[in-house]
């Protein structure tokens, strides 16, 4: 029982309500977790999003083989995003380690990237139709090849993103996996979206771990609030409208991120 004495109430609450946030509306809990350990507990950044990018792998391990045993994975696009991920998160953590993680150079960039992801983030939430709608009047769909080979750069760009965020594996990976393959079940973009977010946030977690800015106490604690907070609002999502509780969390990550920036 020696590990309940390094649980703190405070951060398992904060995990409970990020759960429940995600198991409500699906977007990824560095959206929420990162700015909330930053803004409202003064953790450094590069703490915050090492902490929660572990955090992010153990939640997303689940979720994988939930939809592995479903079949709902594609495991062709898994390896597209991941030839782009892998070596940008590798790059990315070698950059802050030249920057020194507990520098202040290396702290306003990740709040910087963070406030970047967000915004993207809230435009995903509630532009998504709007936007998946004019690329198909104006674009349509793109050969194989250049899809592949986008895909490859959507990866490096999420490899950069999570690394230095841990936002961006959610929303802003399904809305373009959604453009880039519209014909795939949903089911399999959301599939292969968490399937790819395993390898990229436990490489991105083992990158900071190296640089040193993880707070195992503070990720046991965060653990312990987040999974029930993640099983009550999967019971109680259908009774949610979803459109309303989308608008209201785009609102609250596009305030969290003029925030960050001033």
């Amino acid at each position: 029982m020696e590990f309940l004495h390094n649980i703190n109430p405070l951060y398992s609450l904060s995990g409970f309500a990020v759960g429940f946030l995600v198991g409500m509306t699906g977007v990824g809990g560095g959206s929420l977790m990162t700015p909330l350990l930053i803004l409202l507990f003064n953790i450094h950044p590069a703490t915050a999003v090492g902490t929660d990018l572990l955090f992010a792998a153990s939640t997303k391990a689940c979720g994988a083989a939930v939809h592995g045993a479903a079949r709902t994975i594609d495991w062709r696009i898994v390896g597209r995003l991941a030839a782009g991920s892998i070596p940008s998160t590798a790059l990315t953590i070698l950059v802050l380690a030249l920057l020194g993680i507990e520098g202040n150079t290396a702290g306003k960039l990740i709040t910087q990237a963070l406030a970047i992801a967000l915004v993207i983030t809230s435009v995903a939430l509630i532009g998504r139709h709007y936007v998946i709608k004019y690329y198909s009047s104006r674009i349509g769909e793109l050969s194989e090849a250049k899809t592949r080979n986008i895909t490859i750069g959507m990866g490096a760009l999420l490899g950069v993103l999570v690394s230095l965020s841990s936002v961006g594996a959610g929303a802003i990976g399904v809305t373009a996996l959604v453009l880039l393959y519209p014909k795939l079940p949903i089911a399999r973009i959301v599939g292969s979206d968490i399937a790819h977010a395993v390898p990229l946030t436990l490489l991105a977690g083992a990158g900071h771990w190296w640089l040193g800015s993880i707070d195992w106490a503070l990720l046991l604690s965060l653990i312990v609030g987040s999974i029930p907070g993640i099983l009550i609002s999967s019971a109680l999502i259908k009774h949610v409208p979803d459109v309303t509780l989308r608008y209201v969390l785009a609102g609250t990550l596009l305030l969290v991120a003029v925030r960050l920036l001033f």
